[in-house]
């Protein structure tokens, strides 16, 4: 849906001026009393005008400022909500150690922790959230669309961990996924190996979709065929696994594959063991996080380390500045990652 002004050319949206609930109003081709009804939770809108006002709220980045409320009691707290559900985000330490940071930079303030997997905890998150009882929000994980109505029923500023993928105005921390998946292939190139493979991860994160596109541009430059050496999972180590016999099903002569994270580098190192092949004299193995569990396998495993503590203190950092006015034209953050060596490949 391609949100248009009443002329029929797309709107534009201010440039870096705090967007108002009159520029979303205008984006989105409604009033202003309609558009404040959406993001006050009113059940009196119709499904089409919801759309085109979270489409624009999206879009512009646009925060609602309540007026200051002298019955309302604020906590001071900071809300982390984690679009995942509960059995991913205990399994997988890159949570853990990005609250971590969060936590450490807080200095005291409430860090509270929400997890949306299901379609019942987004609901009751958002309804928590439109209570008005945190000063910001950090948003982690969220999917393609990074869920304009939690920053909108949140009446406070929100920070995105992760490059939003479409149009989203909103500010964000990301790691430099693309770069330290072409340094891991060109590592590899480096030691000797030419056909390498990856198991990336999931299309609708912008972690998957920079990660698989640093893989590609590194066999892009050196001319390495990728047909057949392309495999997905979900960032999780059973579909690691998985991926894994698929590519030595479609390929058996890769000698070398990229993994778009440790715990799927852990899964393809268990298919690998079941196939006979040797880790690293028959195929290298890189994973992506530097997790815990990297340096606790056999062998032990290569990988690139992203900062993830560092990605959580900074988050609170940048919301800060966000809550301060910064100018959206200035909103993206990344994070150096880097090639950590050990036996694996």
């Amino acid at each position: 849906m391609t949100i248009t002004d009443p002329s029929g050319e797309p709107a534009p949206a201010p440039a870096t001026r705090t967007p108002t609930l009159e520029h979303v109003a205008r984006l989105a081709g409604v009033s202003p009393a309609t558009a404040s009804r959406v993001l006050t939770g009113s059940a009196r809108v119709s499904r089409a005008a919801r759309l085109q006002v979270e489409e624009a709220v999206e879009r512009l980045g646009y925060v609602r400022r309540r007026p200051p409320d002298p019955d309302r009691e604020t906590s001071g707290a900071i809300a982390a909500v984690l679009c995942e559900d509960s059995a991913r985000v205990f399994g997988d330490p890159f949570y853990a150690r990005l609250l971590w940071g969060a936590r450490r930079e807080l200095d005291g303030r409430a860090l509270i922790v929400l997890m949306v997997g299901r379609a019942d905890e987004w609901r009751a998150t958002a309804d928590y959230l439109r209570g008005g009882r945190v000063e910001g929000v950090l948003l982690v994980g969220a999917h393609r669309r990074p869920a304009a109505l939690v920053q909108a029923a949140a009446g406070a500023p929100v920070v995105l961990a992760g490059r939003p993928l479409g149009e989203a105005a909103l500010p964000y921390v990301d790691v430099d996924n693309r770069g330290g998946a072409r340094s891991a292939v060109r590592h590899l190139l480096a030691s000797g190996r030419r056909r390498i493979g990856t198991i990336a991860g999931p299309a609708e994160l912008g972690a998957g979709v920079d990660r698989l596109a640093g893989y590609r541009l590194a066999a892009e430059e050196a001319g390495m065929d990728v047909a057949g050496l392309v495999g997905h999972g979900d960032f999780g180590r059973l579909s690691g696994e998985h991926a894994m016999n698929r590519l030595l099903d479609r390929r058996p002569d890769l000698d070398a594959v990229l993994a778009a994270s440790d715990l799927m580098a852990v899964g393809a190192l268990r298919a690998l063991r079941r196939a006979g092949r040797r880790v690293p004299d028959d195929v290298a193995v890189v994973g992506f996080d530097d997790a815990p569990v990297a340096r606790q396998v056999r062998p032990r495993l290569t990988t690139v380390r992203q900062p993830a503590e560092d990605l959580g203190a900074r988050l609170v950092r940048e919301l800060r500045c966000h809550a301060g006015g910064r100018p959206l034209g200035d909103r993206g953050v990344v994070l150096k990652t880097r090639l950590v060596v050990r036996e694996s490949g």
